[in-house]
């Protein structure tokens, strides 16, 4: 006999996923001072709506200086259960003296599959006003596999840029 599980990601799977990205971005404004209380609330709801329709690919948030990752963190969403571990454990010692907070969003397949006027709809209902970019470079550093959070069968795997 076999049996067979599905899982539907909702609403309230993205606000848990989010909540865990907000709660590393606490601590970034804890251990930098970036980014405001404000900024994480507004970051939180862009992420809830976006995880929600399956439309983001990687998210990264972080400073950068002269281009350059100083210190960072990058969430590769997926389909499939993986362990969910506590939010935190942000690399605390960090130099970040004239660097600049940062956020970058990748969009999914499903996002590009949208029309304009659809993607649109969507932006029109978060407070983030996001431009066309480019991630920064690696800085004097390295990356590390860090830690993943999973809900309703979507899964963000974090890895986190630190420095040497």
């Amino acid at each position: 006999m076999s049996t067979t599980t599905t899982s539907t990601f909702t609403i309230t799977n993205a606000r848990y996923l989010a909540s865990k990205i907000a709660a590393d971005l606490r601590q970034f404004k804890a251990f930098y001072g970036e980014p405001t209380e404000e900024k994480i609330d507004e970051l939180y709801e862009e992420l809830v709506e976006m995880l929600a329709g399956g439309y983001v690919a990687t998210y990264e948030a972080g400073f950068r200086k002269d281009g350059k990752r100083v210190v960072s963190q990058r969430y590769t969403v997926s389909s499939g259960a993986s362990a969910d571990e506590r939010a935190g454990g942000i690399y605390a010692r960090a130099g970040v003296t004239g660097a600049s907070w940062f956020t970058f969003m990748h969009y999914s397949p499903k996002w590009e599959a949208l029309t304009t006027t659809a993607q649109r709809a969507v932006k029109d209902k978060v407070p983030i006003n996001r431009t066309p970019g480019s991630t920064p470079t690696d800085g004097d550093g390295y990356w590390e596999t860090g830690r993943s959070y999973e809900s309703g069968g979507t899964s963000t795997a974090r890895s986190g840029f630190r420095p040497t």
